[in-house]
């Protein structure tokens, strides 16, 4: 959710109250044995869980406060449990700030250009044209981002993915190693998706 808001937050292209859905597979509940993770109750079942506070809520508002710092964000994050192992697929919506950008194409576009010209020194993280599907960040260390404008509504909504076991952990970790220690920062990284 971080990556995906940044660039609007910094540019203050939106309003600051922000719903975040996020989607995530059994994996992202850890290993330790529960009800909510195990097969039988997982399968055909998506649940959503922690409406009164999730643990990643305040990393997510004070990362997000960082970027725009004197603006007081108003964060709702819902995250639910989905029958597959491993993936994260998040969509965050937020009101357009009046006059930021244009109406119609033309405004998609400077949209996409501001997520380009934020990330453009960022390996891992892409700016693609589709919604991006979970399975295509399986088993890599990418983050894809699609922002859109719904313009019926006049709002942002920027929908990203990735894999929580690489990206969301031992990717994220390798990563920071690499910078730490002066190495390319995509050091054993570079591997393509397992699918498709």
């Amino acid at each position: 959710a971080i990556l995906a808001l940044a660039p609007a937050v910094k540019e203050d292209l939106i309003e600051p109250d922000i719903i975040i859905d996020s989607k995530s597979g059994v994996s992202g509940a850890g290993r330790t044995p529960s009800l909510r993770a195990h097969y039988s109750e997982a399968n055909e079942d998506v649940t959503a869980y922690a409406l009164e506070g999730h643990r990643h809520l305040p990393e997510i508002t004070q990362e997000l406060g960082l970027l725009h710092p004197g603006k007081s964000l108003s964060v709702t994050f819902v995250p639910h449990l989905i029958p597959m192992t491993r993936g994260i697929l998040t969509t965050c919506y937020a009101s357009l700030a009046s006059g930021k950008v244009a109406a119609g194409k033309k405004g998609e576009e400077e949209v996409k250009q501001l997520y380009l010209d934020f990330y453009k020194d960022e390996p891992f993280i892409k700016i693609v044209e589709f919604p991006p599907h979970t399975k295509h960040t399986w088993g890599n260390n990418l983050c894809l981002i699609h922002p859109t404008i719904d313009h019926r509504t006049g709002r942002l909504i920027i929908i990203s993915c990735l894999d929580n076991l690489v990206k969301g952990a031992a990717g994220q970790a390798i990563q920071n190693m690499n910078l730490m220690l002066g190495l390319p920062e995509t050091t054993g990284l570079e591997a393509l998706a397992i699918y498709p």
